[in-house]
């Protein structure tokens, strides 16, 4: 596989929001295990969120 025509926006922008995603994804659980049931949903609302955003982000800029 060629990684070499990935511009380096794609790349930072990838990286970041798989950054944010699976921080508040594992946030979530992190809460969820605490018995903090409404601080890891709000971090699961914010994990699907984010992976929308940046689904959205993907198709204007990229695309």
């Amino acid at each position: 596989m060629d990684v070499s025509q990935i511009s380096a926006a794609l790349f930072i922008t990838g990286a970041i929001f798989i950054m944010l995603f699976f921080s508040l994804l594992s946030l979530g659980v992190l809460r969820m295990f605490q018995q903090r049931f409404r601080s890891g949903a709000y971090s699961f609302i914010g994990a699907v969120v984010s992976g929308v955003v940046f689904g959205f982000i993907l198709n204007q800029w990229f695309v």
